[in-house]
């Protein structure tokens, strides 16, 4: 979903029209103003859900099983970065 495609509204204008928004956000995002300022998004709850797994989670080193510590272990940076070496070296 781009952000080209949301609608944009005032609290007030939305507060009067409330079931309007929420079948508008189904499809792309409303963003609600207040005093001109965007302050808050409607998304549909599908759009949030591909979002929420799109999050990150950080852990410890030690959390790794040895299977994540073999994968990183082995892994290889892919010759089209090569250029970047240099950025590390001394």
């Amino acid at each position: 979903m781009s952000t080209d495609d949301k609608v944009t509204v005032s609290a007030a204008e939305f507060h009067r029209n409330v079931g309007v928004y929420q079948d508008i956000a189904l499809t792309k995002p409303v963003t609600i103003t207040k005093n001109g300022r965007e302050r808050t998004v409607l998304l549909s709850a599908q759009e949030y859900a591909r979002l929420k797994r799109r999050d990150r989670r950080v852990i410890a080193a030690g959390e790794l099983s040895e299977r994540q510590v073999d994968a990183i272990r082995n892994a290889r940076v892919p010759d089209r970065y090569a250029d970047l070496d240099k950025e590390i070296k001394d």
